[in-house]
């Protein structure tokens, strides 16, 4: 049965991602077919019609993610300080 407690919740995910870790031999390989399908993501985004050249889509993708994660980053300690009663 799944626990409705968050705390719970998060603890549970811990748990299966340790053993899940502690079970693989080569991290990057078993990462690397979801890294290369995020590189591909970004880089239809940035490019959609597929028409420029490798490198420059590659140098735009990477942008493009980085300014997604500062996006999540800044949203992430908005809410934070939301929390805590910060300032926002």
């Amino acid at each position: 049965m799944v626990s409705k407690n968050p705390s719970e919740r998060i603890l549970i995910a811990r748990i299966a991602a340790a053993v899940r870790w502690s079970r693989e031999k080569d991290r990057k390989q078993a990462t690397a077919a979801a890294r290369r399908a995020s590189l591909a993501r970004w880089e239809r985004e940035v490019d959609p019609e597929g028409t420029m050249e490798p490198e420059e889509r590659a140098r735009l993708a990477e942008h493009a993610q980085r300014a997604h994660m500062l996006r999540m980053s800044r949203a992430a300690a908005t809410a934070r300080r939301a929390k805590s009663g910060g300032d926002k």
